[in-house]
């Protein structure tokens, strides 16, 4: 959600973390994060540069958009890298030499499209930082963060990176929960299944989300801020609109089946109803064709898995993917036929996390084993490699980011997911031709909003 280099593997204990109850997780001791002044950023990555220098230290010098962009909030974000040319391109003729960076998805989509599959590499920047008032956050409330006994429910968290320097799997799980959240998200978002012939299944959702722990005004002792809320709208395909789904996390809860609540509304009978099995690997999109825990690569409590950190390594990833939010760049030349246009990518050198989850003995899943890659500078998942029950590699999976100047933090944008075995691909979260996504711009959402009174009878 892989990469692999094993001449800069950076050493990381290797971790197992089985989600069952009566498990004892300790707390962080506030000497923990004395790193964080040093060797570490105020969010847990290493400070320093790789030995050759291909992974940048940490400058972390611009906070919103940088002087001179000419950026004005609720527009395009400007690309502070646009001048820039690839240092080189990876193809199936030369990934032997960069294999040990390479994710196995990446490599799989290079051995089946061999002639087509590039990955355009620019230079890699560590450039942007989160608000002050997020950093000291996490080391405000960090060390008062309490984990459930089953791992699913976090207690006196701070809004982002409860375990800046993670000691277990869940931990890091943890971070990437979290890594997402923002005060406010309205977005129209395209959707699309590119067919190994061509043709194109379309879908369109509206997304608003809302959470109050990330409105800057953070209370640990506030029930509010332990919430997070969300209202999908479906307008394609046509058999979907005007459904609606509503719902919420409560972050604070033990048990999966008590940390969430769904309901949808179906246009058709007029009726709301609750959806208890929402979740997991039930299909969504046009044709079914990613799980709702796919979003943004990982999304929901990680109780069907056992968790174990791989460790850490530098890897080729999607990063500062400016270009793909361009409304002058139109589908038919993105969504070129079995994966996107690598012309319009681009990949960056940059140290992850490797999270592995290998589901758990009597429990039902499509994804047998995932590896997640997660970026050290946000949490933020950049790949994912999904496996069926055979131990196959079924699909490979990326989530491109930007900075968003708006809200000052890295934010996931369009996401493609490969089917190695079809051949087909779903590309989402597209807003070329769409508004630009509106965040931390909305102060009049309320919990009202994400109930099931909101939706109920009307589709409005």
């Amino acid at each position: 959600m892989s990469r692999t280099h094993s001449p800069m593997l950076v050493t990381v204990a290797l971790v197992t973390c089985t989600l069952i109850p009566a498990v004892s997780f300790s707390k962080i001791a506030p000497d923990d994060l004395k790193p964080l002044d040093a060797e570490l950023t105020p969010m847990g990555a290493q400070r320093t540069a790789s030995k050759d220098g291909a992974v940048p230290a940490w400058s972390g010098k611009w906070l919103g958009a940088p002087e001179g962009l000419g950026y004005k909030p609720g527009t395009r974000y400007p690309d502070p890298y646009a001048a820039e040319k690839p240092l080189y391109v990876i193809t199936a003729a030369n990934m032997a030499q960069y294999a040990s960076q390479l994710t196995n998805g990446e490599i799989a989509l290079f051995k089946r499209y061999p002639d087509t599959f590039k990955m355009p590499v620019y230079p890699s920047h560590r450039d942007f930082r989160y608000d002050d008032a997020v950093y000291k956050d996490i080391r405000t409330y960090a060390p008062g963060s309490t984990m459930t006994s089953d791992g699913n429910g976090l207690t006196d968290a701070p809004p982002q990176a409860p375990y800046p320097i993670p000691k277990t799997a869940e931990e890091v799980l943890w971070n990437q929960r979290m890594s997402s959240a923002i005060a406010t998200e309205h977005a129209t978002y395209d959707q699309a299944v590119v067919y190994p012939d061509g043709n194109i299944a379309w879908g369109k959702v509206r997304y608003d989300i809302y959470s109050p722990r990330n409105d800057g005004k953070f209370n640990v002792k506030s029930d509010r801020n332990n919430h997070s809320y969300f209202r999908v709208a479906t307008e394609l395909p046509l058999s979907d609109r005007g459904t609606l789904t509503v719902g919420f996390t409560n972050w604070d809860k033990e048990g999966a089946e008590n940390s969430s609540r769904t309901w949808v509304y179906n246009p058709g009978t007029r009726r709301v109803r609750q959806a208890p099995e929402y979740g997991y690997d039930q299909p969504q999109g046009p044709g079914g064709f990613r799980t709702v825990d796919d979003d943004r690569l990982y999304n929901g409590p990680g109780d069907r898995y056992d968790w174990t950190i791989v460790g850490k390594r530098e890897v080729y990833v999607p990063y500062n993917n400016y270009k793909l939010q361009d409304p002058s760049i139109k589908y038919a030349d993105l969504l070129t036929r079995s994966h996107e246009n690598p012309a319009l990518m681009r990949y960056e050198l940059h140290r992850v996390w490797v999270l592995q989850a290998t589901l758990k003995t009597g429990f039902r899943h499509q994804y047998a084993k995932r590896v997640l890659y997660l970026d050290e500078d946000s949490w933020i998942a950049l790949a994912a490699d999904n496996y069926d029950a055979h131990g196959t590699l079924w699909r490979a999976n990326f989530a491109t980011t930007v900075y968003a100047y708006d809200a000052k933090r890295f934010y996931s944008t369009a996401a493609f997911y490969h089917d190695l075995i079809s051949g087909a691909y779903f590309a989402d979260r597209l807003t070329n031709a769409e508004p630009m996504p509106k965040l931390n711009d909305n102060p009049n959402l309320d919990e009202a909003y994400f109930s099931p009174d909101a939706i109920r009878g009307s589709g409005n």
